[in-house]
């Protein structure tokens, strides 16, 4: 939950009147997207950049732009991205500033990763100091760039262009804008064949296929052509692949990450213990990493034989020279493949394959001791070996640091089989309460927690249960949430408290009625067109329940005239039916309780007021239904409420509840959706709606990666499809399109940009979904 304004009244008296301005118009969003601590380095931000008084301008672009960036790559980024802002300004103009700020969350947004982002600004420093004028067209075409480019290929392009063109400065803003044949040349050649962010889940769901576990895969900061991201590599036990990579030799990109992905599984698999490379020349690591990979991979060819294929085709066969290199190229080929005939004729191949064929591959102990005297074989025969002439070029292979970690990093658990298990429940007499508990609360480690299961009343006669508003409604739920950095879901990461809701005033849904109508009246019209017709007759039939009189009149009459009658003669009756299920799940969080621009009603008081009439127009119609609500306080703390269900009747009961809903805390939106899809689950109906309203994007006080919550809710939304429920999101923020598009599909959300409409829209957008 943001601060208010005035908290920060100190800083904004430093401000000019007009950036006062500024900030109090992107204010609300701010306040959205940044925690206290966050709006403060906004705001602390937007004054070192109107002290150094490049224009309006630049503070305008960064009081509404970074919010986005904030949210898609976390508040912490702020302090450096202004730092790197007031360095542009020693070396450009504002003109330039402004538009890198105001161009910020296209690359926060493509570029996904807080690490990457920080790549960016120091490319732009770079470009200040050698094509400062190409800078500013870049920006324009930044989205397209990025569209097609990982980090490591703008890079590429950009400095081709300010080196080719230093000089000529009509050419370098033609090449910069695109607008010149070799600039689109030099694009096409830094594209990319496949993507890892395209292939990412398909190589965790391939792992888990082969390994039955799950794998954390992560992309490196850059791709094959780079330093950092030459070759995959395994730290922390994450796999972590290239962001992207072409065709190898015509294997397809896709073939050279599966090929990475399962080797590197099963280094993590086979590879159990720590190697001591203490004093080891660059030799013996090398040809002691050449057998450690060809022993897990003999390990995983024993249970996958089709892995060898896989593996297979990434070694080169043609590669007959006498160096060190292609010498241990033919080795790696031969202990993948016994079979493989190229390294016949080299005695150090054959030397290798025999001692490898006699070795107890189960233990790692095997590649210290043949790779160390592989290393002194190619010693004896005066091999010189060089780490950087004689890299085997095996383009799927690891680096091998895998193999030197520390004893305290092999030891450590992974994180998926470090989980703890999930409390457990016990309900208990007062007695024994009172008796065996010393302490009444328990933390998030207990294993046991004690409830009690019958009142205990105060000497007032008022339960504790009341007093605290604790009482029991339903057991705890607990769900899983995804993980996108890990790729993997954290097994019951959180938990789902249903709370009893608060009965309101019955006159205030009573007046709301009233008030609209004229409205309901137009809506029961519409809506009446919805309802079950009965009984259909459908005609024209070859096959049928009985003989349609006109039809076949009308082929006897073409019979006598020599025609060729229509055999269609027969109808059928059929009883049309309604089979629908909707669960409209609202959003409670405490930015319904801001006023609608321009107006003197919240947003929660427009939210009950279309809830009502929805009741209203479904109740009309007959469908079943159910009203919930939610919001959160950490990922233990989500609540969920049930204002009607589809059992209950739409009453005087489910009214009075509407009335007393409120908006706190925050939106963890998946672990609501994954509930509310239980529940759904529940109900027998051939089709099933999920209809949620919301004005904003997911958020939570323990989560600062906005990204984060919102690939959980993807994920959740997935799920529902999978059980064949259909989600539908309504949004009152008019500028979620890219981030609700990418959680509910592109025709699975509706942006109401005038929220005074909703009363009225939301009944309508029903009506549309439920035919």
């Amino acid at each position: 939950m943001g601060s208010n304004l005035a908290e920060h009244q100190a800083l904004l008296d430093e401000l000019p009147a007009h950036e006062r301005q500024l900030v109090a118009a992107a204010w609300p969003e701010a306040r959205r997207a940044l925690s206290p601590r966050g709006l403060d380095n906004w705001l602390k931000g937007a004054l070192a950049l109107q002290r150094v008084g490049r224009g309006s301008g630049v503070v305008a672009a960064w009081t509404a732009d970074v919010p986005a960036v904030a949210r898609e790559l976390g508040e912490d980024l702020l302090p450096e991205f202004v730092q790197h802002c007031l360095l542009f300004a020693s070396r450009t103009s504002g003109a330039v500033i402004e538009q890198i700020v105001a161009t910020a969350p296209t690359a926060a947004r493509r570029l996904g990763d807080a690490e990457l982002f920080r790549d960016y600004l120091q490319l732009l420093d770079v470009l200040l100091a050698q094509a400062p004028r190409g800078l500013r067209p870049m920006l324009g075409h930044l989205d397209e760039l990025l569209g097609v480019l990982t980090l490591g290929g703008l890079r590429r392009w950009a400095l081709w262009g300010a080196q080719a063109h230093r000089s000529d400065f009509a050419e370098q803003l033609r090449y910069f804008s695109l607008a010149s044949a070799e600039s689109q040349a030099v694009l096409q050649k830094e594209r990319k064949g496949t993507l890892l962010v395209d292939v990412q889940r398909r190589l965790g769901m391939y792992l888990r296929a082969l390994w039955a576990r799950d794998f954390l895969i992560r992309p490196s900061a850059g791709d094959f052509e780079t330093r950092e991201g030459l070759r995959p590599f395994i730290a922390d036990f994450f796999l972590h692949l290239p962001d992207a990579c072409d065709d190898w030799h015509g294997v397809p990109g896709l073939e050279l990450y599966r090929a990475a992905a399962a080797h590197g599984a099963a280094h993590v698999v086979a590879t159990a213990a720590r190697l001591d490379d203490d004093g080891w020349s660059a030799l013996q690591r090398a040809c002691v990493g050449l057998i450690e990979d060809a022993r897990v991979e003999a390990l995983a060819i024993r249970r996958f034989p089709r892995l060898k294929a896989l593996w297979g085709q990434f070694h080169r066969p043609d590669a007959q020279g006498g160096g060190v290199a292609d010498r241990l190229g033919r080795i790696a080929r031969a202990l993948l493949d016994p079979d493989a005939a190229d390294g016949d004729g080299d005695a150090l191949v054959a030397w290798t394959r025999t001692r490898f064929a006699a070795a107890a591959l189960d233990s790692h102990a095997v590649s210290r001791e043949l790779g160390l005297a592989l290393a002194a074989e190619i010693v004896r025969l005066g091999l010189a070996f060089s780490p950087h002439r004689d890299a085997l070029a095996v383009p799927y292979r690891d680096d091998n640091r895998y193999l030197w970690a520390d004893d305290e990093t092999r030891a450590a658990p992974a994180f998926a089989d470090a989980l703890h298990a999930p409390q457990r429940r016990r309900y208990v007499s007062v007695s024994e309460m009172v008796n065996e508990v010393e302490v009444e609360t328990a933390g998030e480690d207990a294993q046991e927690v004690w409830v009690c299961a019958s009142e205990l009343f105060d000497d007032d006669g008022v339960s504790y249960n009341a007093r605290e508003g604790r009482e029991p409604v339903a057991e705890p739920c607990h769900y899983d949430e995804f993980d996108y950095q890990l790729q993997l879901s954290r097994p019951l990461w959180t938990t789902v408290h249903e709370k009893r809701p608060r009965l309101g005033d019955l006159a205030v849904v009573e007046r709301i009625i009233e008030a609209h109508r004229p409205l309901t009246r137009r809506l029961k019209h519409l809506l009446e067109a919805l309802q079950p017709q009965g009984v259909q007759r459908v005609r024209k039939l070859e096959d049928g329940d009985t003989i349609d009189l006109e039809a076949a009149i009308r082929a006897q009459v073409d019979l006598r005239l020599g025609k060729a009658p229509d055999p269609r003669v027969m109808t059928r009756s059929l009883r049309k039916t309604r089979d629908i299920a909707v669960l409209v799940l609202l959003d409670l969080s405490e930015s319904t309780r801001d006023p609608v621009a321009g107006q003197d009603y919240t947003v929660l008081e427009l939210t009950r007021a279309a809830t009502v009439l929805l009741g209203e127009a479904i109740d009309t119609v007959g469908d079943a239904f159910a009203l919930h609500g939610f919001c959160s306080d950490g990922r233990h703390k989500v609540f969920y409420q049930r204002y009607k269900d589809f059992a209950q009747p739409w009453g005087d009961l489910a009214k009075a509840r509407l009335a007393g809903m409120e908006g706190r805390w925050s939106t963890r939106m998946g672990a609501a959706l994954r509930h509310a899809g239980q529940q759904l689950a529940r109900v027998r109906a051939t089709r099933k709606l999920l209809l949620v309203v919301t004005d904003g994007e997911p958020a939570d006080i323990d989560v600062r990666d906005p990204l984060y919550l919102r690939l959980d809710a993807r994920q959740a939304v997935e799920g529902l499809v999978a059980q064949g429920i259909r989600p539908f999101c309504l949004t009152l923020d008019p500028r979620a399109d890219p981030y609700v598009a990418r959680i509910f599909g592109q025709r699975n959300y509706l942006v109401l940009d005038r929220v005074e409409r909703l009363p009225e829209r939301l009944p309508q957008l029903y009506a549309g979904l439920a035919r």
